[in-house]
């Protein structure tokens, strides 16, 4: 089965990768050429590697993605949801690296 080759324009591709995800945790994932990034909640994987690769200049070897549900909160006696948000946890292959701390 053929795999489909999608093309995202300059402006979609910076609104498919929000801003990169900088915890303890995620950093840790960065000796395994693991990165984590948030992601618009539309975007697929196919998107989510055409930017990651288009834009940083990689090459893009996994994606894998998880959707977080928003929370509810109570706040000074209101109700109220925090935002859907996804992450995806991008895989490189071996020998590339992305500079978190430089922008884009």
């Amino acid at each position: 089965m053929a795999k489909t080759q999608i093309k995202l324009n300059e402006e979609k591709l910076f609104e498919v990768i929000r801003r990169p995800i900088v915890t303890e945790k995620a950093t840790s994932l960065s000796q395994f050429n693991k990165y984590v990034f948030e992601v618009a909640c539309w975007a697929e994987k196919p998107e989510i590697k055409e930017a990651c690769e288009t834009l940083f200049k990689v090459e893009v070897s996994k994606v894998h993605t998880i959707l977080n549900k928003g929370k509810k909160k109570v706040f000074k006696g209101r109700r109220g949801q925090r935002s859907d948000f996804k992450k995806a946890i991008v895989t490189l292959k071996q020998g590339q690296t992305i500079d978190m701390s430089a922008g884009i």
